[in-house]
């Protein structure tokens, strides 16, 4: 039988035809008037879909994670307090970059699968707090953050900290306004909901993140934001950037933009395209959850689901290894095993980025074979897991997100974040 490889994993993800297709044609040299023309493009659209007015974007050749670097060693100097909110391993990687800086690092936790509560943050904020680092959406755990009712508390006790928040699955699955709640660097990357190979971090970074780097002292070299940002004017970059990803991002930005095209504007809108990808991870999110739960398993973060991925608890006494092993070796489709100590306990299917209605159905009925084939004893019938995902799809609105009480777009109808009165 045919087997057809198909990525189910939150990063790297699926590849855009149209962007693999601009990779190839990216022979250009990066101090020519053709480069600076495509890259003042790319950085105006980019402003765009991440959603800021008063931001800078910056583009980095690195991971996602040499842009967290680039956050605590620009905004911070040795001595700093500051805090990190985490629920899993990339919130654990914000605290040992703050260490590796020398800042002094308050830590708000809350176990896998969940997320940490309003009083909880508020009660480790101090008067000298200088930044606070957190996700939007925790990939390692499928958990999503609420970052309006964190950006409010900071508004709300007359805060000087700074918040930095790390949206690399975030960004164009979750509904987000940078500007609007107060967030002064947003961070993305290009393996994730852009649909293009790793390689490219960038950073939208504030009015306040700006200033505050004028008075910071840690060193920087490679990722000096200041720099970036001057040459970023004239449509360069300070390095050799990744010239072939910054044609695969622009090539991306224009199909995003497409999905909101009309007859009056046949290019489209990319700041309503980005809402439509927000809503299509929304919607498949909601179809897996309600797929995994009518085949006996388990929604690891339950109260907190995040949209870029949904992490699976098997049913009891299966090494969610199975999983990843069956799906990949009988239709070689490929999810994710749990990371560090969540080996074997959960397995991760994504929803970011170049993944549809389609995809999502093809995935549930192979779950369904795995289970029904591997898993006799769940009682699991052919058409448990589809028929859920069926009805929510039919009965789901395309707003449905948007129009969820929570400020942080969850489906659920209370953010354990947020203040009494922020509804």
């Amino acid at each position: 039988m045919i087997r057809k490889t198909r990525l189910f994993t939150p990063g790297p993800t699926p590849l855009l035809p149209a962007a693999q297709f601009a990779m190839a044609a990216a022979d250009i040299h990066h101090r020519t008037a053709e480069f600076r023309a495509l890259y003042t493009r790319v950085l105006k659209q980019l402003k765009e879909f991440v959603g800021t007015k008063t931001g800078d974007i910056i583009v980095l050749s690195s991971s996602g994670t040499g842009a967290m670097e680039a956050a605590v060693s620009n905004l911070t100097s040795p001595g700093d307090r500051v805090l990190v909110l985490t629920a899993g391993k990339f919130g654990e990687r914000w605290t040992a970059l703050a260490k590796a800086f020398g800042c002094e690092v308050d830590v708000v936790s809350a176990p896998y699968g969940q997320t940490f509560s309003l009083d909880q943050v508020k009660a480790a904020l101090k008067l000298e707090t200088r930044a606070v680092f957190m996700q939007a959406t925790e990939t390692s755990t499928g958990v999503r953050h609420c970052v309006p009712a964190v950006a409010k508390l900071l508004k709300e006790t007359h805060s000087e900290a700074l918040l930095v928040v790390d949206a690399i699955t975030g960004l164009g699955t979750t509904h987000l306004d940078m500007d609007e709640w107060g967030v002064d660097v947003l961070i993305g990357g290009s393996q994730k909901a852009v649909m293009i190979p790793p390689g490219l971090s960038y950073l939208a970074v504030g009015p306040r993140a700006w200033d505050r780097m004028e008075a910071t002292y840690n060193p920087r070299y490679y990722f000096d934001l200041r720099k970036e940002r001057k040459n970023a004017r004239a449509g360069e970059s300070a390095y050799t950037p990744a010239v072939a990803l910054i044609a695969a991002l622009g090539a991306a930005l224009d199909y995003i933009a497409g999905q909101a095209a009309t007859a009056e504007n046949p290019a489209g809108d990319l700041v309503e395209g980005r809402k439509k990808l927000v809503e299509n991870a929304e919607t498949i999110a909601a179809m897996t959850r309600a797929a995994v739960l009518a085949l006996g398993c388990t929604l690891f973060a339950p109260d907190a689901p995040s949209s870029a991925a949904t992490a699976v608890l098997p049913p009891a006494g299966v090494d969610s290894g199975l999983f990843v092993k069956e799906l990949k070796s009988r239709f070689a489709a490929i999810i994710t095993n749990g990371q560090g100590e969540m080996k074997g306990q959960i397995f991760r299917i994504a929803h970011l980025g170049f993944f549809d209605y389609m995809d999502t159905i093809a995935l549930i009925g192979a779950l369904e074979q795995v289970i029904v084939k591997s898993i006799p004893q769940a009682g699991i019938k052919f058409g448990d897991g589809l028929i859920a995902a069926q009805k929510l799809y039919a009965e789901r609105s395309q707003t449905a997100a948007a129009e969820a009480k929570c400020l942080c777009g969850r489906t659920d109808a209370c953010c354990s974040l947020q203040h009494s009165d922020a509804k």
